[in-house]
């Protein structure tokens, strides 16, 4: 293909992409109160829980709701169409890839949006809880009244920053399946690996308590192991693969 035919062919895969995002947020948009409600829940949780505390979601101005709903929409067009941009990015690339790149690309795209999406939903179960830890720390007599903007820009970040997470092992994989990361380099660094990952998850969460910290460092060093596994399987196929006159000294003969 020609230069022009790439740069055709990337603004086609570009625009199916921004066209299913564009689907998903209309759909969104569409059933913006049930997301709403779905992600005010957690809020709702804690409001409940204590019926004490002076706790209310308000819109700061006129205009508040309306970019809420465009916010929250998009934010919802870019998940639910992962799976077409996933694809579409995918699709871009593989023409000039070889057979086997082929197959590790796709068990990359595979496994990218299942564990992107378990990812998010751990992110929203463990929600309520850092929210039950962070509104206690209120003094006696204050109040926890919060701009609905402020409050699901940090829900959108606390959930993204789970699901981002959650992709480590998929590179961890495909750094063994080209050969740059061998399993037995991964197990010789898990130390370093989970000192990593803490910090990681320190840094990368919205809030400071420690509480969620571990809630996404555990789920991640246990995708660690299971990535050195598979990188384990995949060493050992390419050691049976490998031919027996490579092992053999430059100054003898190997075996017909």
């Amino acid at each position: 293909m020609s230069l022009g035919d790439h740069l055709r062919e990337f603004r086609r895969r570009v625009f199916v992409a921004a066209a299913a995002v564009v689907v998903g947020a209309v759909v969104a948009a569409l059933n913006y109160g049930a997301i709403f409600d779905f992600l005010a829940e957690p809020f709702n949780d804690y409001k409940r829980a204590n019926p004490q505390s002076d706790i209310s979601l308000n819109f700061a101005e006129a205009t508040a709701a309306f970019s809420n709903l465009i916010t929250l929409s998009v934010f919802i067009g870019v998940l639910a169409a992962s799976p077409v941009w996933l694809y579409q990015a995918w699709a871009f690339i593989v023409p000039g890839l070889t057979k086997k790149e082929k197959r590790v690309s796709l068990a990359f795209i595979a496994a990218t949006v299942p564990l992107f999406l378990g990812g998010c939903l751990l992110g929203y179960v463990v929600l309520p809880q850092s929210l039950q830890l962070l509104y206690g720390f209120s003094p006696e007599g204050t109040s926890n009244i919060q701009q609905v903007s402020t409050y699901f820009s940090f829900v959108t970040r606390f959930i993204l920053v789970f699901g981002a997470g959650f992709l480590f092992p998929v590179f961890l994989v495909a750094f063994n399946a080209v050969g740059i990361l061998s399993a037995s380099r991964m197990l010789a660094g898990w130390r370093v690996a989970v000192v990593a990952i803490f910090v990681f998850a320190a840094v990368a969460t919205p809030t400071a308590d420690p509480m969620t910290m571990f809630l996404l460092a555990i789920p991640l060093i246990l995708l660690y192991f299971v990535a050195y596994a598979v990188a384990r399987l995949i060493d050992r196929r390419r050691e049976k693969a490998r031919p027996d006159w490579l092992d053999v000294a430059d100054d003898e003969a190997s075996e017909l």
